[in-house]
């Protein structure tokens, strides 16, 4: 095959989400209002452009709240942007191809830590303020792709409580497993281990079909109340997520990506513009050009870079906002479902990897379009479904 620009798009390599999952392309989240907990967040192109879908920014911290506006980008800010963007962003960096499920829905940002710690407390106090302002924002879904301190019975933990309010009060809330499955001791801790709330696992889906995919390095439980955690799980490897602009690591993807689609004789003139980006490659301006694409396609892999604009990444903090854009999309499809509903749903349509224990992972691979069929056809009459 000749060695085209188009052959050497580094885009290639990621399929969307949608694929992935077979998502049912008729629902976008349109109407429906998600609330994200985490460290911190970034106004994105694909959550702002060419309108922003942010509602609010609050910052439990300092107890402020910006409508429409964000802060500047700090070192705080990749990871929520990046779980934000997964659920809901519309791909406009990759002409629409890493879009989320829920690429129509609205945001709400809750800042409840930093980069160096995020405290149990402050995502309780995170909680609180999204059920204070779920009737003003019209919020329907909570993501938390972060977790507290400690192990603790819901029965007594304060923010177990706050989840499970959550819940009451009409929320779906959507909760990250934790990445300790390949500990001794893999707990999942509050709020993920809140028996109302949803808690997502990962997998590798590499090998396409689910008698050969394989379980991601989840924690799971039973919980400190011998509660079955996670319920459902979903992609949590190699996933399309943006990367923070005006970083170094958006410099060295830049760099990387353009020298990726380069022809042979544009490769020193590149670098030679670009000191100082990525060492490696510095070093090795004066090598031939078969020599430095070998070194650029290890970089590319190393640094997982698929574009300059968007990198890959793992980690139950991804696959937890896929379930909530799934959400999203069902609650599109069927405004009138409660949590409970929602939750029902959920596990009676996901499909169970037949040689996985089931601790690893619930009720098993979460299913988008089985989930919307099936909240297409829930009874009215239902309501909420007692467990």
């Amino acid at each position: 095959m000749p060695n085209t620009r188009a052959n050497r798009t580094p885009e290639s390599r990621i399929k969307p989400i949608a694929e992935r999952l077979g998502a049912d392309a008729r629902f976008t989240g349109r109407g429906v209002t998600i609330a994200f907990l985490d460290a911190g967040f970034y106004a994105h192109h694909d959550i702002t452009k060419p309108r922003s879908r942010v509602k609010v920014f609050h910052d439990v911290l300092s107890n402020a709240s910006a409508p429409h506006q964000l802060p500047p980008a700090d070192v705080s800010s990749w990871h929520g942007m990046m779980t934000a963007v997964v659920a809901c962003g519309n791909g406009g960096l990759s002409h629409g191809k890493y879009k989320g499920l829920a690429h129509e829905s609205e945001l709400v940002l809750v800042k409840v830590g930093s980069v160096s710690r995020i405290r149990h407390d402050d995502i309780s106090l995170g909680i609180d303020w999204v059920i204070a302002n779920r009737e003003r924002l019209g919020i329907r879904i909570l993501n938390i792709s972060c977790g507290g301190d400690y192990e603790a019975s819901y029965l007594w933990d304060g923010l177990s409580r706050a989840a499970e309010a959550a819940v009451r009060s009409g929320i779906v809330v959507v909760c990250a497993a934790g990445n300790a499955g390949h500990d001794p001791v893999h707990p999942v801790v509050p709020p993920a281990s809140t028996p109302a709330v949803i808690t997502v696992g990962g997998f590798d889906d590499e090998q396409g079909s689910l008698d050969r995919c394989v379980p991601y390095h989840s924690s799971y439980g039973p919980t400190l109340d011998g509660v079955q955690k996670p319920e459902i799980i979903a992609p949590a490897i190699r996933i399309a997520a943006p990367i923070l602009p005006g970083t170094s690591t958006a410099a060295q993807a830049e760099l990387i990506a353009e020298l990726t689609v380069a022809d042979d004789h544009e490769l020193h003139e590149i670098l030679g513009a670009s000191p100082g980006v990525d060492r490696e490659l510095d070093a090795a301006r004066h090598l031939q050009p078969y020599q430095l694409r070998q070194i650029i396609a290890s970089k590319r892999a190393g640094e997982k870079v698929i574009s300059k604009h968007y990198k890959e990444v793992d980690g139950t903090s991804f696959a937890a906002p896929i379930v909530a854009s799934v959400v999203a999309q069902m609650l599109e499809a069927r405004p009138d479902l409660t949590p409970q509903a929602v939750k029902r749903i959920l596990i009676d349509s996901s499909v169970r990897m037949p040689h996985v224990p089931i601790d690893r992972q619930g009720w098993g691979v979460c299913q988008p379009h089985a989930a919307i069929a099936r909240a297409l056809e829930y009874p009215h009459h239902e309501g909420i479904r007692p467990w």
